[in-house]
């Protein structure tokens, strides 16, 4: 520290008394596996564990989403035995993958090209097939959550526990879902139940993480040894006129 005293805030003093601030460290968020921002389900985790590390992840992912994209425009998005074939052409394709390392160069591109997959066409069947909108916009709000949580959790330290995100489906159960519903003519009815069942697990992991969060009083600088918090300012006598408190008949 070039020999210069530090005071009780961390900080250098300098030639003439007044404070250098030390050059804070910087923090570099933990970089999370590209595997788990897959969001890969039961079934594609078991299709790729058939050949592990052979399928390229961004060839086949995108090659899932250029074939779910032509089937949803064969039959303009509209319920149709073509349209449900959508999930398991996607699945055979990018699911294949599921147990690829991910550390190739372009291999970071493979979770988006995932999501747009699986949002297109939540987005496109239901509102093809006369799903209301705001249960399809429901369900979509509550899959972006879901996906941000396992974004956000990993720049903290912390991932998201690994049976809430086997408990979500993934994006193969949940495309394969609402697949299901139409082909039992009850399109509409799969919306509403996945949707209803992702708000549940969602609000269920808040309460759950929220109350193991321990309180703690949050100081960031040590008090002085004359034991005045250094981080409360001190109330300047001229700030109510130099006069001392006083009641509606002058008394103190």
């Amino acid at each position: 520290m070039n020999g210069r005293p530090v005071n009780g805030f961390g900080a250098e003093e300098g030639v003439n008394g007044h404070d250098v601030p030390r050059t804070r460290e910087r923090l570099v968020p933990a970089i999370p596996d590209l595997r788990h921002l897959r969001d890969d389900g039961h079934i594609a985790r078991l299709w790729g564990r058939v050949a592990p590390g052979i399928a390229p992840p961004l060839l086949t992912a995108v090659a899932g989403a250029l074939v779910v994209a032509v089937l949803l425009a064969a039959d303009r998005g509209q319920l149709t035995g073509i349209t449900l074939f959508a999930p398991v052409a996607a699945l055979l394709l990018s699911g294949a993958a599921s147990g690829h390392p991910h550390d190739g160069r372009f291999d970071l591109f493979v979770p988006p090209v995932l999501r747009v997959t699986e949002y297109g066409y939540l987005a496109v069947l239901g509102s093809a097939s006369g799903v209301p909108g705001p249960m399809v916009f429901v369900l979509l709000v509550t899959i972006v959550c879901h996906h941000r949580d396992d974004v956000a959790r990993p720049a903290v330290g912390v991932d998201r526990p690994l049976g809430v995100r086997h408990a979500a489906l993934g994006w193969d159960g949940r495309m394969l879902v609402i697949a299901v519903g139409g082909a039992f003519s009850a399109l509409t009815a799969a919306y509403g139940i996945l949707a209803g069942y992702l708000v549940v697990l969602m609000v269920r992991e808040c309460v759950r993480t929220w109350s193991a969060t321990p309180v703690s009083d949050v100081r960031t600088r040590p008090a002085t040894p004359g034991g005045a918090d250094p981080g409360d300012r001190s109330i300047p006598h001229d700030g109510d006129g130099g006069q001392s408190a006083s009641g509606t008949n002058g008394e103190a």
